[in-house]
């Protein structure tokens, strides 16, 4: 069963695959790093995240794909009729800068879907990436989640923007769209909802 939810005129179900697909570069070698001794697990905001040699060997089937921004940013020109065709997302990790796509890319419209990849969790950086799209940069297409997507997640994500949560694949995703209703009414104003609590109701 499918294990992705979406949101569609104010309203989340769990559909069928969709026809995208997720294209992942080569595995390559981990660099362990450590920081007074302990290892650092995720990856610093703006580092690299392939080599050439990764870049290069990634294969690209037909059809819908969601590329990786380094894929992207490397190998655009291949993909042009695709683009325009729009048959063509781009996928971030949460340690890269969405600047760094707005600055190859500065109408992000083109994309039908943008996705940011989760690779723990733990890490946070979604929610902020999610914000700025939708707020900064204008964004206005699908904007999924991959990875380590939880039920815990769901809310906040699309209080940030998400409208599309790809659910890990060992968790239901019965349960997770069913987080969605966790709370009736947030107090505080985010990217979907601009205005505070009481700013939306008046009091009597």
């Amino acid at each position: 069963m499918s294990n992705l939810i979406k949101l569609q005129n104010g309203a989340a179900a769990i559909v069928a695959v969709d026809g995208w697909q997720i294209v992942r570069l080569p595995v390559g070698e981990v660099e362990v790093k450590k920081q007074a001794g302990k290892v650092v697990l995720f990856k610093l905001t703006g580092a690299e995240s392939a080599t050439a040699e990764q870049i290069a060997a990634t294969e690209i089937p037909a059809g819908k794909v969601v590329l990786p921004l380094s894929v992207w940013l490397a190998r655009k020109a291949e993909f042009a009729a695709r683009v325009a065709a729009g048959e063509v997302g781009v996928w971030l990790e949460t340690h890269e800068l969405v600047e760094t796509l707005v600055a190859d890319q500065p109408d992000l419209n083109v994309f039908p879907l943008i996705a940011v990849f989760i690779e723990r969790f733990a890490d946070g950086r979604a929610y902020s990436t999610g914000a700025l799209l939708r707020s900064r940069f204008g964004f206005k297409g699908e904007l999924r989640a991959l990875g380590d997507v939880l039920r815990d997640q769901l809310f906040f994500l699309k209080r940030c923007g998400f409208d599309a949560f790809d659910i890990r694949a060992d968790r239901s995703a019965e349960d997770a769209l069913a987080s969605l209703k966790d709370f009736s009414e947030p107090y505080q104003g985010a990217t979907v909802i601009e205005q505070p609590v009481w700013r939306r109701h008046a009091r009597g």
